[in-house]
């Protein structure tokens, strides 16, 4: 089962939100339904990036360096070709 780093992005502001997840579908939801205290006030908000990782352990390391990342690190890793996004279907 693969882990993912993701980041998001509201449409509300431009602003990005990082986080971890086993279930990319269900967690976009949870954002978008208000679910989550510190998304809620900037919905709605899309996927513009997300990592696979074969190890829980190796996407909360990736994880904790993300949300360290200043807006331009971000802006490449999303055009990265790491970013998984393009391929998938949520």
């Amino acid at each position: 089962m693969p882990f993912y780093v993701y980041i998001l992005q509201s449409l509300k502001d431009k602003t990005y939100y990082k986080g971890f997840t086993e279930n990319p579908s269900n967690r976009i939801l949870q954002h978008n339904n208000a679910e989550m205290k510190y998304t809620s006030t900037k919905m709605p908000w899309v996927y513009v990036c997300i990592i696979s990782f074969e190890t829980k352990k190796e996407a909360i390391i990736a994880e904790k360096k993300i949300k360290k990342y200043d807006h331009s690190r971000l802006e490449k890793l999303i055009l990265a070709d790491k970013n998984i996004l393009p391929t998938l279907f949520l």
